[in-house]
């Protein structure tokens, strides 16, 4: 394991592990070799941290497919350029050059992590895939795992102050594999994409352990209902 992945490993995820009580279904479709897609849905800064937790039950290192702008941040930069992460130039003409690290890195039997929403969601339901995941399974031939994970966003969230105690839920659902064919539309193996992680979160929603205490705000709950997927937006071009 290189140095700066194991250390970052080992500062991250140590508050991540005293602070989430994880259950993990579907761990067995997380394959211990070979190249590796894995996809999931983003409501929560913590969401890499418990992407890597799953990956690492498997024995697995990530490589995360993050935007461009966090490597030029102070420190950030310095752990995702050291650990080898692939930056993204996103919704730029740079953005294939990202792909290309990332299908040369499956050729090599790595594992990559991708958020295809591209942010995090602020109705906590699955939004539009980015057509990117589509592209990198087109373009490697690596099929997409799909995830989805529930619980996280109730300590770290965008716009909310974070809520940092041990014991909260996280629940992670691993679902079954999707192919991407070479000369699929892009668009509509997007929305396959999402369609699967839509899946996992509803999954993940419906076996969620907890449920909130008497008094407190029910902001962070939501139905399984409500995790369907949203049509990716096509190119007026």
């Amino acid at each position: 394991m290189e140095p700066t992945y194991a250390f970052a490993r080992g500062v991250l995820m140590a508050p991540t592990r005293l602070a989430l009580r994880f259950t993990i279904e579907g761990l067995q479709r997380v394959p211990v070799h070979g190249p590796l897609i894995l996809a999931s849905n983003h409501s929560s800064y913590l969401d890499p941290m418990v992407l890597g937790h799953l990956a690492h039950r498997r024995h697995r290192h990530v490589r995360f497919l993050a935007k461009k702008e966090l490597f030029d941040k102070a420190g950030v930069g310095f752990v995702l350029r050291h650990a080898h992460q692939i930056p993204v130039a996103r919704e730029t003409s740079e953005a294939a050059g990202s792909l290309d690290a990332a299908v040369q890195a499956l050729r090599g039997g790595e594992c990559i992590c991708v958020f295809p929403e591209g942010t995090i969601s602020l109705d906590l339901d699955p939004m539009a895939g980015k057509t990117g995941t589509a592209r990198l399974a087109a373009m490697s031939g690596v099929p997409v795992t799909p995830v989805g994970m529930w619980g996280a966003h109730r300590i770290l969230f965008k716009g909310r102050k974070p809520r940092w105690r041990a014991g909260v839920a996280e629940t992670v659902v691993v679902g079954e594999r999707v192919r991407v064919g070479p000369d699929e539309d892009i668009y509509e193996a997007t929305d396959r994409i999402m369609t699967a992680i839509a899946k996992c979160v509803a999954r993940a929603r419906e076996i969620y352990p907890q449920q909130p205490k008497e008094g407190e705000d029910r902001w962070w709950v939501r139905s399984p209902a409500t995790a369907v997927m949203r049509p990716a937006v096509r190119s007026a071009t």
